[in-house]
């Protein structure tokens, strides 16, 4: 029996939470997502050809992380993520994580984004047990740099707080914006050789995908 696919997990992750919350939250939660995939949000976002705008960021070991130092070592895979209260990045963080000796023996390297603090940061590399780097883009400005920003519209912002996800708490603002989930291969040139960007925040670049870009390198 083959593994399932990434879009597999997240569509059944999606469908048992659905199924579990109450009729009005559900409507809630489709009419928001309708008005999200209805948006504009990411359509600016840098593509295939593009010069990947470089960036420096707070790293977990108390120093920065500049995307251009890291290039001049080989190839890069940038992943912006919601944070580590999202259960489609956890989804995806064990996916990356399955693969990631296939990166890293294809000469790459891995970076991941998230708007949240470094604490909270920290929080998730240790509970995932990441093996790659996770910086910390408080407020969005490298995401928004990257035409990714959207917001957690105003009706559903109750309905995570019932859920018990924090997102003021996670990022240190109350502003509820998030990075639209992105996949960015870089080569060392700095020139994106391959992307995946999808305002369906529960649908994210699929890791043989990944590699596939990187062997075409």
């Amino acid at each position: 029996m083959s593994e399932t696919t990434l879009r597999e997990q997240t569509q059944k992750a999606l469908q048992d939470f659905m199924s579990a919350i109450p009729e009005d939250a559900q409507h809630i939660v489709m009419g928001a997502f309708e008005r999200l995939m209805d948006s504009v949000a990411g359509d600016d976002a840098p593509s295939v050809g593009d010069m990947a705008p470089d960036f420096e960021l707070p790293n977990m070991r108390g120093g920065n992380t500049r995307l251009s130092e890291r290039l001049y070592q080989g190839p890069v895979v940038l992943s912006f993520y919601r944070g580590g209260w999202c259960p489609f990045c956890n989804l995806e963080f064990k996916a990356l994580s399955d693969i990631f000796p296939e990166i890293e023996a294809r000469g790459a390297s891995m970076i991941g984004i998230s708007p949240e603090i470094p604490d909270a940061s920290l929080t998730t590399i240790e509970k995932h047990n990441l093996p790659f780097e996770v910086l910390s883009d408080v407020g969005n400005k490298i995401a928004d740099e990257y035409g990714l920003v959207m917001s957690i519209y105003e009706e559903l912002r109750p309905l995570y707080q019932q859920w018990g996800l924090d997102v003021p708490a996670a990022n240190g603002d109350d502003s509820y914006q998030l990075p639209i989930p992105a996949t960015y291969i870089i080569k060392q040139d700095g020139h994106i050789h391959s992307c995946y960007v999808n305002k369906d925040y529960t649908s994210r670049m699929e890791p043989k995908d990944i590699l596939a870009a990187l062997d075409s390198l």
